[in-house]
């Protein structure tokens, strides 16, 4: 198992690319923290992994994010419980695509203050426990359109931007610390979303990827899962696309 012994924090767990992410790294051999933003969909992700395997070694909090309090007594309450954290995926955000006319300003704010800031508070409070143990890995989510921008909705694209920069910053300022930083760009993901467009508006969609199919959760997974474990012992400050090759 690659993540044998390993203890993670998942924040935005509870659904898409993070439920499989949550699961991939207990199926590698990690214990794992889940973290939400509802103690309902936290429930509900929990129950849903307890079906699949009653041994998992997980448990759920839901945080307000953009606390760095919260944010500081939900990683102790993981120290306390699992003993350590080795691993962060800052991995919840929002997005948003009203066109620049019709912008709302709080709208964009909300964006930058979760798919920003909170990456910052998350990772701040990571490297601080890491620092101290001697070292660990700190992964974000990304995304295609931080490269290629997208025709509407500029404040999600910008956010990914940041947390590309914060990525690479961290990861040259932090090294010297033994913690790794990297990121992982996805295209066109399976999510709920997705998966509810008719075939006649994904269908164009599939035709401009190379390997001529969405992505499926469980490939952003796979790809949190080799970034986190010894086997990239030597990679850091990368923002790895799991796109398809969509805009290659």
């Amino acid at each position: 198992m690659l993540l044998e012994g390993k203890i993670a924090v998942v924040t935005g767990g509870t659904r898409g690319i993070g439920y499989a992410t949550v699961k991939a790294f207990l199926e590698q051999g990690a214990k794992v923290a889940l973290f939400g933003s509802r103690e309902e969909t936290v429930k509900i992700a929990l129950e849903k992994l307890n079906e699949e395997n009653a041994d998992y070694p997980v448990i759920g909090l839901h945080p307000n994010l953009m606390d760095p309090q919260e944010v500081k007594s939900a990683f102790q309450t993981v120290v306390d419980e699992f003993g350590r954290i080795d691993i962060l995926v800052n991995n919840a955000g929002i997005s948003q695509r009203d066109k620049i006319f019709d912008y709302n300003i709080e709208d964009f704010e909300m964006i930058m203050n979760l798919n920003v800031n909170a990456v910052f508070i998350c990772s701040k409070e990571a490297a601080s426990l890491m620092k101290n143990q001697g070292g660990g890995v700190i992964l974000n989510t990304s995304s295609m359109v931080s490269l290629y921008g997208q025709p509407a909705g500029a404040g999600y694209p910008t956010s990914k931007f940041a947390v590309n920069g914060m990525t690479k910053s961290l990861a040259r300022e932090l090294g010297k610390d033994h913690i790794r930083v990297n990121a992982v760009a996805p295209g066109v993901i399976k999510t709920d979303m997705v998966a509810a467009l008719p075939d006649e508006v994904i269908q164009p969609i599939i035709n401009t990827i190379p390997l001529r199919r969405v992505g499926e959760p469980e490939d952003v997974a796979n790809a949190f899962v080799f970034l986190a474990s010894d086997m990239a012992s030597y990679i850091t400050g990368v923002i790895l696309s799991v796109d398809g090759a969509t805009m290659s």
